[in-house]
């Protein structure tokens, strides 16, 4: 697998666990569109820092070629998949542990 295709691969499953298996519906609710509206300029500034000085490159042959900030698009997907994970695990295990008590 190449680049693009694990960051695909990534959005598609944080997706599908958020709506079926978690059942957290995060991509519905504003509270997770306006934490990603905070968080994206800082991940595009830690790209566009870490790509335009040559810390981080990328194979051309592993990514599709559009870059934002000079960071290849599959950096956003995949940065997408990560938030929306993390925020779906911590609402998920948030509420099965108020089951508890």
């Amino acid at each position: 697998m190449i680049y693009s295709d694990i960051a695909i691969a990534a959005f598609g499953i944080a997706v599908m666990v958020d709506l079926f298996i978690f059942k957290n519906s995060m991509l519905t609710r504003a509270a997770f569109w306006t934490s990603y509206a905070i968080i994206l300029p800082f991940q595009l500034l830690t790209n566009w820092w870490l790509t335009s000085r040559n810390i981080v490159m990328y194979n051309p042959d592993a990514i599709i070629g559009v870059r934002i900030c000079s960071a290849p698009v599959e950096d956003l997907l995949f940065g997408f998949a990560l938030v929306l994970s993390v925020m779906g695990m911590w609402e998920f295990w948030g509420r099965r542990g108020m089951q508890r008590h």
